[in-house]
C-alpha cells in the first residue's frame, strides 16, 4: 500500500461490516456523513459569498475615497475622516470575525466527518486529503485558504489607518 492507500482506507471496516444485520446501520452513517460534507460545503460556499460581499464594499470605499480626492489630498474635517475611518475598521473588524467564525464552525463540521469516517471504509477528507496536502504545514504544498482570507480584512484595515494619516497631516 502506498502512504495514500494507508490514509485512505479504514482497516477497522471490512466488507464483512456490511453484511445483512449491519446493512441498516452503515447506511443511517452514510447518509448523515453525506448530510455532513453537504452542509460543510454549504457553509464554505456562504463564506465565500461573505468574502466576495466585504471585498466588493471595500473595493467600492477605496475607489470612492479615490475619485474624491481627485488626486489631491482630501480637504474635509478631520471628524469627517475619523468618523469614515471608524466605519470602516468596525466594517473590517466584521469581516475578520465572520471569517473567524465560518472557519471554526467548518472545523467543527470538518471533526464530525472525520468521526463518521471511522465508521466507514475510508477516511476520505478527514486523512487521505489532508495528508496528501502535507495538512497545511508547508506553505509551497498548500496554503489554507483560511489563513489568507483572514489576512485581507487586516491588509484593508491598515491601508485605511495609513489613508487616513495621510489625509489628516
Amino acid at each position: 500500500m502506498t502512504g495514500m492507500d494507508d490514509a485512505l482506507w479504514n482497516d477497522r471496516v471490512s466488507p464483512a461490516d456490511y453484511a445483512s444485520a449491519k446493512d441498516r446501520y452503515q447506511g443511517a452513517i452514510l447518509e448523515q456523513y453525506k448530510l455532513c460534507v453537504e452542509m460543510a460545503d454549504r457553509v464554505s460556499s456562504r463564506r465565500n459569498l461573505t468574502n466576495t460581499f466585504f471585498l466588493t464594499l471595500n473595493t467600492a470605499a477605496v475607489a470612492a475615497l479615490v475619485a474624491g480626492a481627485g488626486g489631491n489630498r482630501l480637504h474635509t474635517s478631520v471628524w469627517v475622516l475619523m468618523a469614515g475611518l471608524t466605519i470602516l475598521l468596525t466594517q473590517c473588524l466584521t469581516w475578520f470575525v465572520m471569517m473567524r467564525s465560518y472557519r471554526q464552525l467548518n472545523s467543527a463540521k470538518y471533526a464530525v466527518i472525520g468521526a463518521l469516517e471511522r465508521r466507514l471504509p475510508a477516511f476520505a477528507y478527514s486523512d487521505a486529503e489532508w495528508d496528501a496536502l502535507g495538512r497545511g504545514r508547508d506553505w509551497r504544498r498548500y496554503v489554507p485558504l483560511t489563513r489568507v482570507e483572514q489576512w485581507v480584512p487586516l491588509i484593508f484595515g491598515a491601508a485605511y489607518v495609513v489613508g487616513f494619516l495621510a489625509a489628516a497631516l
